[in-house]
């Protein structure tokens, strides 16, 4: 049973071909377009087109059926299309013609749009709770070791004291920087697009600041074509957020493969953190770290396979857009997956105490030197030549190992409590509650 099915029948191969993995998809937007349904039809009522008594029975079955596409015993039978057929097929089936007028005012297109900002409302919301956790971990563990010196590079090559607090403080403020852009893809797909029908409007007279209010959303998309040319937009954006955590996490990921191996010998994890070699008994592999790597930079490549798949299309619905939700949807889990094994690994990490005493190191501390000098006076590229000739002539000595930064930001003023204020105003701007309160109100 197809919502759009006349006299004809599709050939089974096209339909096996067109439908692809979308039902197992639709599966994940169940219960947003149970919301959809519920606030559709409050507003149907609110302009006429259906009874009080209607409305009534339609949200009761609604509420009935919302509770089992959360528990896992909503499915989609065999012969339905979509989870859009098979809720109102539910209707029909319990409500008969009351359960065939829910479609009224409305088109599949703003239902599957309406039911795509909603899931990923939900989603980015997940996604920022994860990314607070490892936020905090690694503003407690960059105080806790904020007096361990480790070595800073560039090029990879050893270039002046770092500090395991300034290490992962780094990471922390960067995951503040990640979620300015989630609440950006936040605020794109929070606005409403149902009530565009086909991307064309519909000739009810219908509410559409109604159903915004319903479903929690802090604003229309008014312009009904816009609202359609939307998807892929919102897609794409929240694809661009991801890819930001996702960049964050390969690159502690890279790290702390680096830092592990034993040419580091930095940082190291308990045996049952890592893996072994099948020949090579000594052998404690970090492939947490390695697979966290991998699966972000696949996220990483999602914003240019949305941009791809969505470029140059044409005004209205097409069904190339189908595709995007078996590209983001899984992406989704998987960022917070390895949010998580990130955050079992660093909660684990032990770190390796008076590195830079190390021969090999003495070379961090030449700027120190050539600062040293500066401050008795000599002109900074005069102090920097005397030391370049003292360590071409392996006589630089350099006898403290102490260091003193002082300013924000530096090894001796991380600024943690600056970062945190940083990202718990940014987490402010969210406003999760407004769309709590707006669903729990709907489903009383």
């Amino acid at each position: 049973m197809k919502l759009w099915q006349k006299d004809t029948d599709s050939l089974k191969d096209v339909e096996t071909f067109t439908v692809g993995r979308d039902r197992e998809f639709d599966l994940l937007l169940a219960p947003f377009d149970v919301l959809g349904n519920m606030a559709h039809a409050t507003m149907l009522a609110s302009i006429g087109l259906l009874t009080e008594q209607e409305r009534d029975e339609l949200l009761a079955e609604l509420k009935r059926i919302y509770p089992l596409t959360q528990n896992g015993t909503f499915t989609i039978a065999d012969d339905v299309e979509d989870v859009h057929s098979q809720i109102e097929f539910l209707l029909t089936q319990k409500l008969g013609d009351t359960g065939k007028k829910i479609h009224s005012a409305r088109s599949r297109n703003d239902q599957v749009l309406v039911d795509i900002k909603l899931y990923l409302r939900s989603e980015i919301e997940k996604t920022v709770q994860s990314v607070l956790t490892l936020f905090k971990l690694f503003i407690e563990k960059s105080n806790e070791w904020k007096e361990v010196l480790m070595p800073g590079y560039t090029h990879l090559q050893i270039a002046m004291p770092s500090s395991f607090g300034l290490w992962l403080g780094a990471y922390a403020e960067s995951l503040v920087d990640d979620t300015i852009q989630l609440k950006a893809a936040y605020n794109i797909v929070n606005k409403n697009p149902l009530g565009s029908a086909a991307g064309y409007g519909s000739s009810f007279p219908i509410n559409r600041t109604l159903t915004t209010e319903l479903l929690g959303f802090s604003d229309l998309n008014y312009n009904v074509v816009y609202a359609q040319m939307g998807r892929g937009k919102a897609e794409r954006i929240t694809a661009m957020a991801l890819a930001n955590v996702a960049d964050t996490l390969a690159r502690f990921a890279m790290d702390c493969c680096m830092f592990c191996n034993q040419n580091y010998d930095f940082i190291h994890f308990p045996a049952e953190l890592t893996t072994g070699s099948s020949i090579m008994p000594h052998k404690k592999n970090p492939d947490v770290f390695e697979l966290v790597r991998a699966q972000c930079n696949r996220i990483k490549s999602l914003p240019n396979e949305i941009m791809m798949m969505t470029t140059n299309l044409p005004l209205g619905y097409n069904r190339d857009l189908q595709l995007l939700k078996e590209h983001l949807f899984p992406a989704l889990s998987m960022i917070r997956s390895c949010m998580d094994m990130t955050e079992l690994m660093l909660n684990n990490m032990e770190i390796r105490k008076g590195i830079l005493e190390d021969e090999k190191y003495k070379y961090l501390f030449s700027v120190e030197e050539v600062n040293k000098l500066v401050l008795q006076g000599l002109p900074f590229r005069d102090a920097y030549k005397q030391v370049g000739r003292d360590i071409e002539a392996d006589s630089f000595n350099h006898s403290s190992k102490d260091v003193h930064h002082t300013h924000e930001g530096s090894i001796g003023n991380l600024c943690n409590d600056q970062i945190e204020t940083s990202m718990y105003k940014v987490l402010a701007g969210f406003h999760f509650e407004d769309a709590h309160k707006a669903i729990e109100k709907l489903l009383a």
